[in-house]
C-alpha cells in the first residue's frame, strides 16, 4: 500500500478507479462484494466508482484479443464472478465503453448504492453474457433489472451526455499520476492499493501471450474493508 494525498475519500467509502473491461477489476469488484457481505459491512462501506478509461489513455478502441487471453487465467481466481469467452460476433464487441462509464456515473447521481449494483451488473453483462455494453438500449435493459434505478432518468442523462465531462475529469486525474492502473482503490485512512492481493506478469507480449499469477491473497480484501468501515 501507498499513501494517497490527492484523491478525496469520504468516511465509510472506498473510491475505485477501474475500467469496465478490465478482468482484474472484475475480480476485485466481485471480491469486494463477497467479502463485504461476509464481514457484515454491506451497510457500512460504499464503493464510489470512477473511470479508468483505457481506451482514452491508449488512444485505441477496445479489442477482444486481450480478454480472450486473460479469461482462462483470471476466471479460475473467482469463477462465480461470471466469465465466458466472447460469444457474439467480433463487430458486437465494445470498441468503446464511454457510454457505460457515463451510465454508471448517471446512476451514481441517483445514489452511490444503486451505482454499485448497476456497475456490477454491467460488468457481469459484459464478462458473463457477452453483452455489447456500449449500446444505449443494452445499458437501459441492464438498468431495468437493477431494483431502484430510475431508468427514465438514466435514459435522459445518456441522451444529453450529462456525465461525459465527469469521465474526462477522471481521465485527467489518472493522467496526473495519482491513479496508477485498473483497479486502483483509495481508502479513507489515506492509503491506496493497486490490484489488491494479486501480483502478475505476462508471458510473451500482451494479447499474444498470457498473464501468469505470481501471488493471490484473498485476505487482502478483509483488511481493505475493515479499514474502510
Amino acid at each position: 500500500m501507498t499513501i494517497n494525498t490527492t484523491i478525496p475519500v469520504a468516511s465509510g467509502t472506498i473510491v475505485v478507479f477501474s475500467d469496465l473491461t478490465c478482468p482484474f477489476a472484475h475480480v476485485a469488484i466481485h471480491r469486494l462484494f463477497t467479502a463485504r457481505a461476509r464481514l457484515g459491512l454491506d451497510e457500512h462501506v460504499r464503493l464510489d466508482h470512477h473511470a479508468f478509461p483505457i481506451e482514452l489513455l491508449n488512444s485505441t478502441p477496445g479489442t477482444r484479443h486481450g480478454s480472450d487471453s486473460e479469461i482462462p487465467v483470471l476466471g479460475p481466481l473467482e469463477p462465480d464472478a461470471g466469465w465466458q469467452i466472447w460469444q457474439g460476433p467480433d463487430y458486437h464487441y465494445p470498441s468503446t465503453v464511454l457510454p457505460a462509464f457515463e451510465a454508471v456515473r448517471a446512476v451514481k447521481a441517483q445514489s452511490v448504492e444503486l451505482s454499485e449494483r448497476f456497475d456490477r451488473s454491467v460488468r457481469r453483462a459484459f464478462w458473463a453474457e457477452s453483452c455489447p455494453i456500449h449500446l444505449h438500449h443494452e445499458l437501459l435493459a441492464i438498468a431495468t433489472n437493477v431494483d431502484g434505478v430510475d431508468v427514465d432518468a438514466l435514459d435522459h442523462a445518456l441522451r444529453h451526455g450529462t456525465h461525459r465531462r465527469d469521465i474526462f475529469d477522471d481521465l485527467e486525474t489518472v493522467r496526473s499520476g495519482a491513479v496508477q492502473m485498473s483497479p486502483h482503490l483509495f481508502l479513507p485512512d489515506g492509503t491506496d492499493i493497486t490490484n489488491p492481493g494479486v501480483s502478475v506478469h505476462w508471458q510473451g507480449e500482451w494479447a499474444k501471450g498470457f498473464p501468469v499469477i505470481d501471488r493471490d491473497d484473498r485476505n487482502t480484501y478483509d483488511d481493505i474493508l475493515t479499514r474502510a468501515a
